[in-house]
Parts: C-alpha cells; structure tokens; sequence
C-alpha cells in the first residue's frame, strides 16, 4: 500500500522543533496548548474563545501541538478549532440539560463498569485524554486526575467480571486507553485474557487522531498479542484525516485489529451530507470502516453543537446508495437516562399487505417484494442454535417478544395502576385468565 494520499501540517510555531521530540507522543503529551498565552502563539482567539477561556470551572482544554496544527488560523469557524477550544456558546445550559445523560455512573455495579447490555460491559480505566473534546459525554469526570481509577477499583472491575460469566465483550474506554502508560495497559489487557468467558476486547480511542505518534510498533506488538482486538477511532470531519493519521491505521491494520470510526453529529462542524460523504470515503482509505455516527448527547456543555434528529436522518439519506454500504455508518441516539444507542434512519418501508411489501430506494425508485405464499417457519425445538440461545433476563426487550418469552412488556407499576385503589374480587381471583398459553411462563411449564 502506498501512502501518499493525505498531507502533513506543522504550525510555523513548532518549526524548529527537531523531529525527533515531534514524533514522539511523550513531547507532544508533555507540551500541550491550553491557555490563552499558548493558542495565540498559532491563531488569533476570537472574544468568545477568551470569555470561555477565562471562565472559572471550565471543562479542561489541552490540545496537542500536532491536533492544533491541524487547524487553519485564518479560519475562524475552523471545524478542527470548533471541537477543541471552547467558546462561551459552552456556558449556555439549555432544557435537558444532564451532567450524566446516559446514566453511566447509575448502571455501574462497582466504580468505572458499566453494563448496560446483557452481553457487554463498558470498562473506564481512566480519566486522561491526550486532548479534550468540547462535547465529551464523560466531561463529569473526564479530564479530573482526582476522579481516575484506582487499582483496587481496577480489581474491583476485574473481580466483577471473572463473576459475571454472560460478559463475553469488554470495551475499554475512558478517557483514552492508550494514554495510560504501558506498562498498565499491557497489565490490564493480560488481566481480561486470563478470564476465560471474555471473548471479544475492544478499545475506544482518539489517541490515533489527536496523537497519533503514540501508535507506535511497540504499541501495535503489545495489543495484537491480545487478539481478537477491535479499535474504534473518532473522527468527525476529513480535516482530521492526516498523513500521520494514514500511517498509525496501517500500523494498527496490519497488527490484526480492525478499525471503525464513530463520530458525533456536531452543529457547525459535521453537520453537511456532503461533508460527512467525504469522511466516511477517506475513513474506508485508509481502511477505517465507519460504525456509529452519534447525535450528540445532551450533556453539560455541548448545548450549541446540537442539531435536530432529523438532519441526522438527511446526513444517511445522503449516504445510504450514494456510496458504499461499507461506508454508511448506523446513526444512533444514545438514549438519555440510560436506554442505551437506538438506531435512527430513513424509512424505506412504504406499505405491506399480507403477500407483498413496497419498498422504496434511495432515488425513489419503488418497487414490491412478493411474499412467500407457504412458508416452512423456523422450528426452534429441532434448533440446537435456540436450544442453547443465551439468556438475558429482564433485557430480552421485543427481541424476546418475537421469541415467545412473553406476550407483552408492561411498563413498571402498570398493573398497580389500573387497579384504580380496588382490592382482590371475585373477577381477580384467577390470575390464570392472564396468562397466554404457549408463551412465557405457561409455554416453560408445557416444556417441563
């Protein structure tokens, strides 16, 4: 493969610097930007850039030399500029407003783990990043050495785990991984493969594109002894895409691990179907598939990078047949309160009846599919995949519906409701009369 497509860029301010200290992710770590006095060494702050600036509990501002090399001085609405340096739109609140908008720290069994899905876990081992975005979910902790993880809340995670059998995915994410010292990460990482039930070890991470000298060869020899390892990278916009960027996913590809991408719909940043249609092309370049494409959350801070639900919609009309499928990512609300991502996207889906569906594609060609007359329905009593089907209880959601688990889902406190205050009668003695024969508990009965 030959890597020549995207370009490199050095702020005229970093031109003496020897390439030796550039290169190496500790310099770059060590001389971050993050004062008024430093960002106008390379571009002119705009007024609301220094309001921001000087605003006592502002979420942290660190910015790479190479990151803030990427950002054309002479821009002001620069998209690069727009994720990392704050403007006073972030003091803003605004109605929905939640400093833990996914309730992550509400659906941690011990410190730092969440799970929130029955087969998976989101594991944060620290609160460090090697820059900061100014939309971070995680800004309630993120950025704050008081808030990292200990080693015995590390253990904790770890204890939880080796308990918890159904676990066969484990996301690590943070803060950023890969700005956890070596030594640690290699600790961790022999830690999750000792237990027997973890499958799959994915690491979430923007270190490739706010640093990517860290994606080193000693890097890439450490993770790919881990495998199967997957690595999600985060870039918003083709801006971001580098020739140091290029080489750090050639790195990392040709370690084994597969790379996706997840971005944020950011007002002013991203939010263009033109724009995003050339991020997902240079993603799949340099061989980075692209996965979820989030809108933003409704966090402390991120107020004015939000846009409507339905450009989100617009952005994969755009997409979808308008490139490759490899290329259109799932656009997703990550549900607040908890309820975790839920795909959104156009409707393609016109109309059905009980022998035909119409369709429509994204030209607006319609078209009708013709339903199968007979149809043999799959049985899962002769099934040795649905005999030995993994179980999530009180999460089977509509999936278990459609699995004969239950008939119905009841929102909490439903039944209580409706007795309207009324006591056990005549007509409620049954409890039987509710039950469906051949789903749920009744068809567990009929098995046994």
């Amino acid at each position: 493969m030959t890597l020549n497509k995207f370009t490199s860029k050095r702020a005229p301010t970093y031109a003496d610097v020897p390439d030796e200290k550039w290169n190496d992710w500790r310099w770059q770590m060590a001389n971050r930007l993050n004062s008024v006095e430093d960002f106008e060494k390379i571009l002119t702050l705009t007024d609301s850039e220094k309001k921001a600036l000087s605003t006592d509990g502002l979420f942290r501002v660190d910015i790479t030399p190479y990151y803030a090399s990427l950002i054309n001085p002479e821009d002001g609405d620069d998209p690069i500029r727009k994720q990392v340096i704050p403007t006073a739109g972030e003091i803003l609140p605004f109605t929905g407003m939640m400093e833990d908008s996914l309730a992550e720290d509400r659906h941690s069994p011990v410190p730092g783990l969440v799970h929130r899905y029955p087969d998976r876990v989101l594991m944060l081992v620290t609160t460090q990043c090697a820059s900061y975005c100014r939309y971070c979910t995680r800004s309630r902790i993120v950025g704050d050495p008081s808030a990292t993880f200990s080693k015995s809340e590390f253990e904790m995670q770890l204890e939880y785990l080796r308990k918890t059998p159904q676990v066969r995915d484990v996301l690590l994410s943070g803060g950023d991984p890969l700005t956890l010292a070596p030594k640690v990460l290699e600790q961790l990482l022999s830690s999750l493969r000792e237990i027997p039930h973890i499958e799959i070890i994915r690491i979430g991470s923007r270190v490739p594109v706010f640093m990517p000298q860290r994606v080193t060869d000693e890097l890439c020899d450490v993770l790919q002894k881990y495998h199967p390892l997957w690595l999600n990278i985060h870039v918003n916009h083709p801006n971001e895409i580098s020739k140091e960027l290029e080489i750090a996913c050639d790195k990392l590809s040709r370690a084994g691990i597969p790379l996706g991408n997840q971005s944020v719909l950011l007002a002013g940043v991203n939010d263009c179907v033109h724009i995003q249609r050339k991020l997902v092309q240079d993603l799949v370049q340099i061989r980075v598939r692209p996965y979820y494409l989030y809108q933003c959350d409704l966090v402390d801070g991120a107020g004015h990078f939000r846009t409507p639900v339905a450009k989100g919609i617009e952005i994969i009309e755009g997409l979808r047949g308008h490139t490759s499928g490899y290329a259109v990512p799932t656009y997703v609300v990550d549900a607040p309160g908890g309820g975790g991502k839920i795909p959104v996207m156009p409707n393609y889906l016109i109309s059905a009846s009980d022998h035909k569906i119409v369709l429509r594609n994204y030209e607006g060609y319609i078209t009708t599919y013709e339903e199968p007359v007979e149809y043999q329905i799959h049985d899962p009593e002769t099934c040795s995949y649905c005999k030995s089907k993994r179980f999530a209880p009180g999460q089977s959601g509509v999936s278990g519906l459609l699995d004969g688990e239950e008939m119905f889902i009841k929102p909490e406190g439903f039944d209580f409701l409706h007795n309207r205050g009324g006591g056990q009668h005549r007509l409620r003695n049954n409890e039987d009369k509710w039950k469906p024969l051949g789903i749920g508990e009744v068809k567990k009965i009929k098995e046994e």
